[in-house]
């Protein structure tokens, strides 16, 4: 099978994100790497380009070089991924798309919710795929409890609760590092910093396993270290499109938590259980019976869960792992436009543009609620009122 060529903006030298990118992307030899302008100083982007074998032509020095070049070429790039700070997304991902090209870009899609709406438009408009970075839902066990929330395994769903909470920003003595700093700053990170940071994830995994999105939410938030003009810690309460009721709590300054990320949903006929840092391991309490442990890679798992578990079972899954999957979708759904053929069922699965319009909605919801006491605001993007 032909490789789709692929490309990357962002994600440069000593990047965290750049290297579970390009891991993968290159995991199931669906696409190549071929093209990428990977840091905002021109000679130092082309120069790590070219060390990770990137012909000199297609190792550019920004972005607008990259558009114009990939735009002339008969073997283009089939997707681009956009792994740049969050304020330059919008406008990274409407050029491409404007150009035809299928983008991936890393959340936040944009920094306000008119931009986001702009985005989904501009998708529908060219047909082109625009998806959106939620890795987490890349997870095979995560996929899993989606399959067995739509199959009526634990009935009606009654509640969902999930957490992002990490202790990583809990020193108020890094208050001047700037790798800490911007994160609370209006000026680069916009109206929220942990919610919009990682309480997304979360929200989106809550949406993404119940099959329902969020409507209207309550939040408290606070800045527990009193120097920062944006919150570190918040409690959201929502309630979904099918009536879950919803409870989230992101922080960055739980002490003792390191990644944090989990879920948890509660059904008429049972509750399921799972925390990124085992991923290997789903909690499944049916109603009246004992609790059982499904595990990652374990026979008789629904298609998506087949379909997105790598290696044996008993070895440990992992982030770039989560992120082959989001990408072996993505490899699937290009294919299939290009076949004019039905996409696998199990492989569409992959964030929509669509979804990075309603994590925007609910980041300015939250900043909302956050300043009037938790008053109970609409957190659906006006696109979808």
């Amino acid at each position: 099978m032909t490789k789709l060529n692929w490309g990357m903006i962002g994600g440069g030298e000593g990047s965290q994100i750049g290297p579970a990118h390009r891991l993968g992307a290159g995991l199931d030899g669906a696409f190549d790497f071929v093209a990428g302008a990977l840091d905002h100083r021109a000679e130092a982007g082309r120069d790590y380009g070219q060390r990770l074998g990137l012909a000199p032509d297609r190792a550019y020095g920004d972005w607008r070089e990259m558009l114009e070049g990939e735009a002339g070429r008969d073997d283009r790039i089939d997707l681009v991924t956009v792994a740049t700070p969050n304020a330059t997304h919008f406008e990274i991902t409407k050029a491409f798309l404007s150009k035809g090209f299928h983008v991936l870009c890393e959340k936040p899609m944009t920094m306000t919710v008119e931009e986001a709406e702009e985005i989904v438009g501009l998708a529908r408009e060219t047909g082109r795929i625009c998806a959106v970075n939620y890795g987490y839902s890349g997870y095979s066990l995560v996929r899993h409890m989606r399959a067995m929330v739509a199959r009526g395994d634990l009935g009606k769903i009654r509640v969902v609760k999930a957490e992002f909470a990490h202790g990583h920003h809990a020193n108020a003595a890094d208050a001047d590092n700037p790798r800490v700093r911007w994160r609370y700053d209006p000026a680069q990170a916009g109206v929220s910093a942990q919610f919009a940071d990682c309480g997304i994830h979360a929200m989106h995994m809550a949406s993404f396993v119940t099959g329902q999105e969020v409507e209207r939410l309550s939040a408290d938030t606070v800045s527990a270290i009193e120097s920062r003009e944006l919150e570190d810690d918040a409690m959201v309460n929502f309630r979904m499109s099918g009536g879950v009721v919803g409870r989230l709590w992101t922080s960055s300054i739980a002490l003792g938590n390191q990644h944090g990320l989990t879920l948890q949903v509660f059904g008429e006929k049972g509750g399921l259980r799972w925390a990124q840092e085992q991923p290997n391991q789903l909690y499944w309490m049916p109603l009246g019976e004992r609790l059982q442990v499904i595990e990652r890679g374990e026979g008789n798992l629904s298609p998506e869960a087949d379909r997105t578990s790598r290696v044996t079972v008993g070895h440990a899954e992992g982030m770039p792992l989560a992120f082959a999957n989001i990408y072996s979708d993505l490899a699937e759904a290009i294919r299939a436009r290009n076949e004019d053929r039905p996409c696998d069922p199990a492989a569409d699965l992959y964030p929509r543009a669509e979804d990075g319009l309603r994590s925007m909605a609910a980041v300015f919801a939250v900043a909302q609620s956050g300043k009037s006491d938790g008053a109970w605001v609409d957190a659906r993007p006006p696109m979808f009122r």
